[in-house]
């Protein structure tokens, strides 16, 4: 590990130079041309087998290893790393900060960058590799699920085989160089709830000659908040934020129809059931209590995401004895933001790993979180990034072959 650390402090211009190219220039969504182009020229130079998505702008590369001991039936690790931005206006004072109205808010700038330097750093030792290695450039992680796009073009059995495990690292405005995660699960399940209540438009003077749909529908944001904190056990919580509510667009009109919108977060299939059922119910109820009828459309976007236990236990002691027990922390609780490298932690055992990317030189009152317009990250941290990534896969592979312990590398 130690080399391949001070080989990714070696590379770290180039990759702070390709990390800031992606952030000046943000996509969202399963089509991101540029990016896309970018990753390849960013390639270009290694010996990989690169092949790009159908039905999206998707980057795969194998590399294969060449260590002399390598069995015929080499097994394969996946690498992921996420491309796609926010539809976000950036504000920060960043030389690099976009201004084509979307962002990286979210970090996988670094996340690209980041992989693209585990593949340099994995071409510079493929003598040390006895498998291969698949590497995931995923468009389309906010919301459009691009992580299944991929899963469905045979990402997870691009190497010929199926890959044995899969790791994936993401930054967060936590303290600089620090790793964190946990086995089981690290993150909770992205849903969406649109509640639409029916009843009669009318002019706001003769609220008699009307049925008006938004008492009930602010009847029923209160019963949902009261729902969460008295329905649900404190020991598998679930965060429902309401965001969106709409109805008439004139102060005089009571409309027809009025609608809200929230996300939901939850950490189990049971509190899952228990928010989808309820919610539904309690708009029923409520808008049968007004006179209304109610068009419930509950949206299961991402599952829990899990890391598997055994891979876990052991991905936090390889890096425990590599970088030292100070770098890396065990997380206590599972963390509420959702991610759809769940879908591959289901058909795929692996770890998924948080990376402090704080800037020191920002005061804490300005610090903000990730999909924050003011959010910035401290991008030296990509060097380090690369290496734990690299020497992941490395020691998995050998770890896979009976090679035993991996040494130092």
């Amino acid at each position: 590990m130690h080399e391949l650390l001070a080989e990714g402090k070696t590379l770290l211009p180039e990759l702070q130079e390709l990390r800031r190219e992606l952030h000046a220039n943000p996509e969202i969504g399963l089509h991101l041309p540029r990016t896309q182009a970018a990753v390849i020229s960013a390639l270009a130079d290694l010996d990989l087998e690169v092949t790009t998505g159908q039905e999206s702008t998707s980057v795969v590369a194998i590399l294969r290893g060449s260590h002399p001991d390598r069995p015929t039936d080499a097994p394969a690790v996946l690498l992921r790393g996420d491309m796609d931005g926010l539809p976000l206006e950036e504000d920060t004072d960043e030389p690099f900060a976009s201004t084509n109205g979307n962002m990286h808010a979210c970090g996988h700038d670094l996340h690209t960058a980041g992989l693209v330097g585990a593949a340099r750093l994995l071409h510079a030792h493929r003598d040390q590799l006895r498998g291969d290695v698949v590497l995931m450039f995923q468009p389309g992680e906010e919301g459009y699920n691009g992580a299944s796009v991929m899963i469905r073009e045979g990402v997870l059995e691009a190497a010929g085989r199926p890959a044995i495990a899969a790791f994936g690292i993401h930054v967060t405005t936590s303290p600089r160089g620090i790793l964190g995660t946990k086995p089981g699960t690290l993150q909770a399940g992205s849903n969406v709830l649109n509640v639409t209540i029916h009843g009669r438009g009318g002019h706001g003077s003769q609220p008699q000659s009307a049925i008006d749909p938004v008492p009930a529908l602010a009847e029923l944001v209160t019963a949902c908040q009261n729902m969460i904190t008295r329905s649900i056990s404190t020991f598998d919580p679930i965060v429902m934020s309401i965001t969106q509510l709409k109805a008439s667009d004139a102060v005089n009109i009571i409309p027809a129809s009025a609608s809200m919108g929230a996300t939901i977060r939850t950490l189990s299939e049971s509190s899952l059931d228990i928010v989808r059922s309820r919610s539904r119910r309690l708009a029923d109820g409520i808008a049968a209590a007004h006179d209304c009828t109610a068009e419930v459309d509950f949206q299961v976007q991402y599952p829990v995401t899990v890391n598997d236990a055994a891979e876990t236990r052991w991905t936090l002691n390889e890096l425990t004895g590599t970088l030292g027990a100070d770098r890396v922390v065990e997380l206590d609780q599972p963390i509420m933001p959702s991610e759809d490298f769940s879908f591959v932690l289901r058909e795929v055992p692996g770890t998924y790993l948080m990376l402090g990317a704080r800037r020191e030189d920002v005061p804490p009152e300005r610090q903000s979180d990730n999909h924050s317009p003011n959010v910035v990250f401290d991008d030296s941290v990509l060097g380090d990034q690369a290496a734990i990534l690299a020497h992941l896969a490395i020691a998995r592979l050998k770890k896979a072959t009976g090679a035993g312990p991996p040494a130092s590398s």
